[in-house]
């Protein structure tokens, strides 16, 4: 026999875990046409060079990748933004701007699995191409926060960490960080809300940066207060007057409460160019839920013109982690709402037309096809959260007549079908 289990870091989904699944889309699609997105998708195959711009990432390392039968290197996708960047360059100068499309495609790479992180995994993907002010990352945040309201979470357990590429950019040009050292430091400090601060103060001296250097990375990107920040890089900072900006509209938006700054968001790829963001439970349990900012370079890394854009990604493992340990996950009952019961093989045609009625309604209808006795019709019922059955008896059906039982009340009533 093969192995029972799937493949390791992957999911099956039994009926149960499908319906919470669908609820939790639901709420993501829901969101996201709240706000005025569109829906989009694309094939999860791949060109594998999509991915493999740039050596060193580590996305580069963790493909899918292989050759198909015509000798072509193809990866599983990793994630989204590569193909709608793909699909955006292919109707360049046709597409109405600004672009505002959301997806929820399954993404795989081959990494360390650990709690709320697989190999394979859904992500709801919200972006908006073609507006460049900050008004377009704060209508991100508030499909953020219109999705946690509407399953439940507030902003005393979310919390959503705001910053700008821009901070970092300031502060590294300050200490005359510049060039591959660039990116090779940004590795390093998307990691210091992990890293001691020994720890990464000798990671960062291991590139070749001062100990002055490192004080002032260290203590401007660990600030989380937007004052401090305007004193340590100077009232006349794009960085500053960006993130004021933004705070205002999020105001206005009613979204303060959930945001808070945090100069060690950085995102890890290298293609952010401004506001950035990570929401994360307060009680620091588990790694970010989500994160995502503006990419307003990207396009010219395929070989295209540069088009403003922000973005976020928002997987679907980590929120059911938070919303199972709140106790916030929904008990949902299955599809079916009438269950349908020949007492007789006799009766099987008679009961076929019942349900292709009610069916017919609109209604959800399980037919048992079996020969089964009543009490096992009555648990399957039960078992399916079905509102009612549905008996097909002899004295009954004689007289043009069907049993109704309501399952929750225990009522029952006789009724010709056309009264259904």
């Amino acid at each position: 026999m093969s192995d029972l289990q799937g493949v390791r870091g992957t999911r099956d989904f039994y009926p149960d875990e499908m319906r919470l699944r669908s609820w939790l889309f639901s709420h993501f699609r829901a969101a996201a046409q709240l706000h005025g997105f569109e829906e989009y998708d694309a094939p999860v195959l791949e060109h594998e060079a999509l991915y493999t711009r740039k050596a060193g990432e580590d996305i580069v390392g963790q493909l899918y990748g292989f050759e198909d039968k015509g000798g072509r290197r193809v990866a599983l996708r990793p994630e989204m933004t590569p193909s709608l960047a793909r699909m955006v360059l292919a109707r360049a100068g046709a597409l109405p701007l600004p672009i505002k499309w959301f997806s929820i495609p399954q993404c795989w790479r081959y990494e360390r699995m650990q709690r709320g992180r697989g190999r394979e995994h859904y992500q709801w993907n919200v972006d908006i191409w073609g507006s460049a002010g900050v008004e377009a990352d704060v209508e991100l945040l508030a499909v953020l926060c219109s999705f946690f309201d509407r399953v439940g979470l507030a902003p005393a357990e979310v919390g959503i960490r705001v910053s700008s590429r821009k901070v970092l950019q300031e502060v590294l040009d300050s200490v005359g960080v510049a060039g591959e050292q660039f990116a090779a430091v940004c590795i390093v400090v998307d990691k210091l809300g992990k890293l001691l601060p020994d720890e990464a103060a000798a990671q960062l001296g291991k590139l070749g940066l001062d100990n002055t250097a490192i004080a002032t990375i260290q203590r401007v990107l660990g600030l989380h207060d937007l004052d401090t920040l305007a004193a340590a890089l100077g009232d006349d900072s794009g960085a500053v007057a960006e993130l004021r900006s933004l705070w205002a509209l999020a105001e206005g938006y009613g979204l303060t409460e959930w945001l808070e700054f945090d100069g060690s968001i950085v995102r890890g790829l290298a293609y952010y160019t401004g506001p950035v963001f990570e929401a994360h439970d307060r009680s620091g349990e588990l790694r970010a839920v989500c994160g995502g900012g503006r990419y307003d370079r990207l396009l010219s890394s395929f070989g295209g013109k540069d088009l403003p854009a922000t973005g976020f990604g928002f997987g679907d493992m980590v929120i059911l982690e938070l919303l199972k340990d709140r106790g916030r996950l929904p008990q949902l009952a299955g599809s079916v709402q009438d269950v349908v019961f020949a007492l007789n093989p006799e009766l099987r045609p008679a009961a076929m037309d019942v349900a292709g009625r009610l069916r017919a309604q609109g209604r959800s209808v399980d037919l048992v096809l079996e020969e089964k006795r009543l009490k096992w019709a009555l648990k399957h019922a039960d078992r399916c959260g079905a509102e009612r059955l549905l008996l097909l008896a002899p004295k009954e059906w004689e007289r043009g007549l069907v049993k109704v039982r309501n399952l929750a009340s225990g009522a029952e009533s006789e009724v010709v079908p056309d009264a259904l």
